[in-house]
């Protein structure tokens, strides 16, 4: 298992991590997921172990905090083995002051996520949002608290528009507050936006990407095809209209592409899309989620090689979407704006 740098940090992640959404299954979304328990949680760090996979991600918000509780159980007596990193923001209860990143509500769900997780630090806390009505210094000073207080070690962002994550960078360094070294977005060989904006300022930055969903919310598995139904099992029947939109044609055009390499390779579709991302400037880490042990093992098969140019060239050809304003007019000024390689 390759290590990375994340962002302008001293601390390495492995290239893949797992997200522990799958755990517990509680309520209509998260059971559409997966409902792993204690045992079976166990059983999948175990494999993730075994494979120099180290890094689990939670949320306060996956199942009702009950991920975080089946994460705490399964790690437990091992904490010194694994890399922690949960989230928080989004609404987790009836008042007023139960969401957000207030210094009340942040207080509030980093100590109830400590007791949930059975552990006394966090390796790596994010922001799950950006709370426009918060201001940023009491964000980040309120984070810096966590920090000097020994409980979160590194803190980041999620799904933070461009500006929102250079004006808390900005913030920080003007106050000397911690930075976000690190920012966990959706991207994937069928949601590219990322590119546009945010890999840019993270290259400029030095912010790691934290990919989440690197499959397109369950269509690049190789069960999605051409004129077939979906497959039963596929979360896609309960969840495809609060993920990333996609067109049919498109993504049978990628998967075409994928079915190409498929056959040079010998690798599955997934362990390709999944190779993909970990080729593109600033990822640091592609999260995997796997509901049992054989999606797992197979998703670990997309590290220890890498495709070729050639094969590069053709997922990015058949990927590639026009561009919105302002980009493609940037793209006119390439030679003193270029675009990130």
């Amino acid at each position: 298992m390759e290590y990375r740098q994340l962002g302008a940090s001293g601390f390495k992640v492995p290239v893949l991590s797992f997200g522990t959404g799958t755990f517990a299954g509680k309520g209509e979304l998260f059971a559409a997921w997966g409902s792993s328990d204690v045992k079976e949680a166990t059983r999948l760090i175990d494999i993730c172990l075994d494979a120099g996979l180290t890094l689990f991600d939670t949320a306060d918000v996956y199942s009702a905090g009950a991920s975080e509780e089946v994460l705490g159980g399964a790690i437990k007596g091992r904490r010194d083995k694994v890399l922690i990193s949960t989230k928080a923001t989004f609404r987790t209860g009836d008042t007023p002051n139960d969401l957000g990143s207030s210094r009340f509500h942040l207080t509030q769900t980093i100590n109830a996520s400590l007791k949930r997780l059975q552990t006394d630090y966090i390796d790596l806390f994010q922001l799950h949002g950006f709370d426009a009505l918060t201001p940023i210094e009491e964000v980040l000073s309120t984070l810096d608290d966590f920090v000097r207080a020994g409980k979160i070690r590194y803190i980041g962002c999620s799904n933070f528009s461009g500006w929102h994550l250079m004006k808390s960078l900005a913030i920080a360094d003007r106050y000397n507050l911690p930075r976000h070294v690190a920012h966990q977005a959706y991207y994937s060989l069928i949601g590219r936006e990322y590119e546009w904006e945010l890999m840019p300022l993270a290259l400029d930055q030095n912010v790691g990407a934290v990919v989440w969903s690197p499959l397109g919310w369950g269509r690049l598995t190789g069960k999605i095809r051409r004129g077939q139904p979906l497959p039963e099992t596929s979360r896609l029947h309960k969840t495809a209209d609060i993920g990333p939109p996609v067109d049919d044609e498109y993504l049978y055009k990628v998967i075409d592409a994928l079915d190409e390499i498929a056959q040079e390779t010998g690798k599955t579709i997934p362990q390709i899309a999944l190779n993909w991302l970990l080729q593109r400037p600033t990822v640091a880490t592609v999260i995997i989620g796997a509901r049992n042990e054989e999606q797992l093992k197979q998703n670990l098969g997309a590290v220890g090689w890498s495709l070729t140019p050639d094969q590069v060239k053709k997922l990015d050809a058949a990927s590639e979407r026009p561009l919105i304003y302002p980009y493609w007019h940037q793209r006119l000024f390439a030679e003193r704006n270029p675009p990130p390689v």
